[in-house]
């Protein structure tokens, strides 16, 4: 199971704090089960949470970047994408990936991966925070977006929140 080994997600008061959650749009079930554990989390730790929704996967990355410009503290990127007959996969797992990765490091903004790269439905489901499922993807990348924001707050000269 891919949550083996995981830290421990201690709660985090991210009162003040805004976060954009940009969710893909394909597999619409699984996606509302991940954009509902990335705003639970959010409310529980007192962030200001908005969702956006993209058309898929391959527009996380524009979405989040636009976000991180916006001024918001943390992004949460949510989607889904399952392995079929093509290459297809491997682009758009890639491409998402890198354009991430890009505007975290670009914008020096946390962006919490939360893409289900998977095999099948059945392993998506598994990990989308729905009853019975084994884990919660959704709201472990809002945590890590959180706990990432208020730490990078610690580094002297790094950044504040915004008014």
């Amino acid at each position: 199971m891919s949550g083996e080994g995981a830290a421990s997600a201690t709660p985090v008061d991210a009162d003040g704090l805004r976060v954009a959650i940009v969710a893909a749009s394909w597999h619409e079930s699984i996606m509302n089960a991940l954009i509902a554990g990335a705003l639970a989390l959010c409310e529980e730790s007192s962030a200001d949470a908005v969702v956006l929704r993209v058309p898929g996967t391959f527009e996380l990355p524009l979405a989040a970047a636009v976000c991180a410009d916006a001024g918001f503290d943390a992004v949460v990127a949510l989607g889904v994408v399952i392995r079929g007959g093509t290459p297809h996969f491997e682009y758009v797992c890639e491409a998402a990936t890198t354009g991430l990765t890009r505007v975290a490091l670009d914008t020096r903004t946390p962006v919490g991966f939360g893409v289900l790269t998977c095999d099948t439905v059945e392993q998506a489901l598994d990990r989308a925070g729905l009853p019975g499922s084994r884990e919660d993807k959704g709201r472990e990348a809002a945590h890590a977006a959180l706990a990432t924001a208020l730490v990078l707050r610690q580094v002297p000269g790094g950044p504040r929140l915004r008014p």
